[in-house]
């Protein structure tokens, strides 16, 4: 009788088939119990000769080797009261898939019963715990090793911080400044920078103390405000200060006609403006406020544009200044203020440097009324070295009005060497005060008579630009 062939299929399931019987008859090889020890390593005791591996050319039986297998010792471990962060250890047999006889070894898992018995409140000191593992050892006949059991130290509180938090904690302490530290860095720079102004020893000293009250002053929020924003306190023991290393030591300005201001009351100044940025205003509200006997202020008058900028109004005003409108002049000038005016405005600063020195229109003369209704000394002030400090060689118009600024510099430094570009070039400056202009004698009418404010306002500026003159053929060069 024919056979019928068999299925391939079939004969596969078959294969598998037998394959799981002869797995099932295999026994399993126990492994040795895994101790955790600090370090992550295993008890030297528990450590176990690696298993047999199976030799793929032995036809033996998986019973019979099993059978020949020599039997293993265990040796038993002395089991100890694990510290915080121990786990008793277990160990799964896993067989693998295609290989016979090979066992792996897992990680500890942790024991429930041991893991609850170790509690932040165990008073179990180290010497009893390595006392019971020494002798548990000596009945065993073989010295074992002592369990790691993590030091705790307690607060007043009962709350436990390792010591690994208080090494942490220590450090951070070491590492905080003290407030000595600091006001000692900072009374090292201010004797920095007052140095640098040219003060002597015994002033230096002197401004590092004003300076150091001002910012007590500060922080308490001891200083008062006038209705215009001007802040003196400010002024004096920060603004001011900030200028005078410009002032004296990159500038080396001279004054001249100082004692045409008046000791008290009121005087309008009147000077020329240049120089693409607007130091020539900063550099003579130092110069009333220094080279003055009395030590007074210089209330500035400024465009509208100077007060809409974001940061440079709000300074603006904690330094003295105001908008230029006649009814802030006339105000600040019955308060028996200095007021000082730059009728040129920004036609004067953004001129080129061709044009230096020669003056532009004053306008339609509101400072001129301003002092008149008021009864205000008009005082002509000429500023040499200005122009100079950077020298204006175009004018990019279209970025002007993208900006919305009335130019935009193009300087032989300017945008060429970017922010290195701001540094101004140290010109030697003169500052001269001309005798004053009276006004008191022609009443408050005058000042609507427009022609006598005309011809008033063109005497102060003929007088300015012929002092300008003067001053050049006096100067021997730009930076001397």
């Amino acid at each position: 009788m024919p056979t019928t062939p068999r299925d391939p299929f079939s004969a596969g399931a078959a294969r598998a088939a037998g394959e799981r019987r002869r797995r099932r008859a295999t026994p399993l090889v126990g492994a040795d119990p895994v101790v955790a020890v600090p370090g992550g390593l295993t008890d030297p005791a528990s450590q176990s000769a690696p298993s047999d591996q199976s030799d793929p050319s032995n036809s033996a039986a998986p019973a019979e080797r099993a059978a020949t297998r020599a039997p293993r010792v265990h040796r038993p471990v002395p089991r100890a009261t694990p510290a915080v962060g121990t786990v008793n250890p277990r160990t799964v047999d896993v067989r693998r898939g295609a290989d016979k006889g090979r066992v792996r070894r897992l990680r500890a898992v942790p024991d429930p019963d041991t893991t609850a018995d170790a509690t932040l409140g165990a008073d179990l000191s180290v010497s009893e715990t390595a006392a019971g593992e020494q002798a548990a050892a000596t009945q065993q006949g073989e010295a074992a090793r002592p369990a790691y059991r993590e030091r705790v130290a307690r607060t007043p509180s009962g709350a436990e911080i390792t010591d690994s938090l208080l090494a942490a904690a220590l450090t951070q302490q070491e590492l905080t400044p003290d407030i000595e530290d600091v006001i000692g860095a900072i009374v090292g720079v201010l004797r920095t920078l007052a140095a640098a102004s040219g003060l002597g020893a015994d002033e230096v000293e002197g401004q590092v103390a004003r300076t150091l009250a001002f910012l007590r002053r500060r922080l308490t929020g001891q200083y008062a405000v006038d209705e215009f924003g001007f802040d003196q306190d400010y002024t004096d023991n920060f603004y001011l200060p900030l200028l005078r290393p410009i002032y004296k030591q990159w500038f080396r300005v001279e004054v001249r006609g100082i004692e045409n201001i008046p000791a008290d009351g009121s005087a309008l100044i009147v000077a020329n403006h240049s120089g693409t940025i607007a130091l020539d205003a900063h550099m003579v509200q130092l110069a009333v406020h220094d080279e003055h006997p009395d030590k007074r202020h210089l209330r500035l008058l400024g465009a509208d544009l100077v007060f809409q900028a974001p940061l440079i109004g709000p300074l603006a005003r904690k330094q003295g200044a105001t908008l230029a409108a006649n009814a802030d002049a006339e105000r600040l000038l019955r308060n028996n203020q200095i007021v000082g005016v730059f009728p040129e405005g920004f036609k004067g600063v953004g001129k080129p440097f061709s044009e230096r020195y020669k003056l532009q229109r004053f306008g339609r003369g509101g400072f001129v009324s301003a002092a008149i209704r008021t009864g205000a000394p008009i005082i002509p002030c000429s500023i040499v070295g200005a122009e100079e400090t950077y020298p204006l060689i175009g004018n990019v118009k279209l970025l002007a009005r993208l900006f919305g600024a009335p130019y935009f510099p193009v300087t032989p430094t300017w945008p060429w060497l970017g922010l290195l570009g701001l540094i101004p070039l140290p010109s030697k400056w003169i500052i001269e005060f001309g005798a004053p202009v009276p006004t008191a004698h022609l009443g408050a009418a005058a000042a609507d008579d427009p022609m006598l404010v005309f011809d008033l306002t063109d005497q102060v500026r003929e007088t300015i630009q012929q002092t300008l003159y003067s001053l050049l053929m006096l100067r021997r060069s730009v930076f001397s």
